[in-house]
């Protein structure tokens, strides 16, 4: 391995990995996009070193990959209304298509009040105080406004519509596909679990499992638990123990009540160790903690639906 190959990010040296020519004010080399960790006068260069420093990009990308993908997830948001953490799971969280907010469920149940303290009959959104929609055409108005608006959410939801058919729109896997991608280069993370997901069945498109990792894995490191815990059981299949193990740590710790459920099998058959089952429950417990409120549990309490951690 040449003196080039062994330098690593910082440590990069400012001359070509494969001519030996520095920067000068004419000219600059560019880092190899892959690893990091050589540079290049330009890409014929590159592609004549590509056979000596190939083996040694590879492993160092694969790192860098799974830094990446196993680094802590970003914290979640609060609920605009209690200020609150959000729940992790969706069923303790609701979108609200009058005004895009995202509402935790204790305070999507909670009594709506008027100004001067009085309980409102009517039933109306908790942030916003605009009436709730009472038909699939003022539904689907005021999510076609939402999408206009770039609004993830808002086109998540049309594509969720659209795959199970509902609110007076005929069943499309295409267009559910279509607008799930929309809503995951705008940010929002469940879609692009859901395209993952029909890529790994083979719903609407050829099963393919290599793009059902590539997105489970885009979703699981901008923060979905739901991905990331498809990332531990297509590794257990694959017989990577130790990367399901991760992948099912970091979803626990975050909120996952099913990747807890996998985890404690997997401590009663040996597999997990009492210091790191521990440690995934004490990180449960805390989490637990963290989006508990008298609110949300009498929300919880009314409706076995609305349960948002077990």
């Amino acid at each position: 391995m040449s003196t080039a190959d062994s330098k690593r990010d910082d440590d990069t040296p400012d001359i070509c990995a494969n001519c030996g020519n520095g920067e000068d004010k004419n000219s600059s080399l560019k880092a190899c996009t892959a690893c990091k960790m050589v540079k290049y006068c330009n890409r014929e260069c590159q592609i004549a070193h590509r056979p000596q420093h190939k083996k040694e990009c590879r492993k160092r990308a694969a790192e860098l990959h799974d830094e990446e993908l196993f680094n802590q997830p970003p914290p979640a948001k609060d609920c605009p209304i209690c200020i609150l953490r959000l729940p992790s799971l969706k069923t303790g969280y609701r979108y609200k298509s009058c005004c895009g907010k995202v509402i935790c469920s204790g305070c999507y149940h909670a009594p709506v009040y008027d100004n001067q303290g009085n309980e409102v009959a009517e039933e109306k959104c908790p942030f916003c105080r605009t009436p709730s929609p009472s038909t699939d055409k003022e539904i689907n108005e005021r999510t076609r406004k939402r999408v206009e608006a770039n609004d993830a959410y808002a086109i998540y939801d049309l594509g969720c519509d659209y795959r199970h058919g509902e609110c007076g729109l005929p069943q499309d896997y295409t267009k559910a596909l279509e607008l799930w991608h929309q809503a995951g280069e705008l940010g929002y993370t469940e879609a692009i679990t859901n395209v993952g997901y029909f890529y790994d069945i083979g719903i609407g498109v050829e099963r393919d499992e290599e793009k059902a990792m590539y997105h489970y894995e885009l979703a699981a490191m901008k923060g979905d638990m739901l991905a990331r815990h498809n990332l531990g059981l297509e590794e257990e299949k694959a017989g990577n123990m130790d990367r399901a193990l991760r992948h099912f740590m970091i979803a626990a710790g975050s909120g996952s009540s099913i990747s807890l459920k996998v985890l404690k099998v997997l401590y009663s058959n040996g597999r997990v160790t009492k210091e790191d089952y521990t440690t995934v429950l004490r990180s449960y417990q805390a989490y637990l903690s963290e989006i508990k409120s008298p609110q949300r549990d009498k929300a919880a309490a009314a409706d076995d639906q609305y349960r948002y951690y077990d």
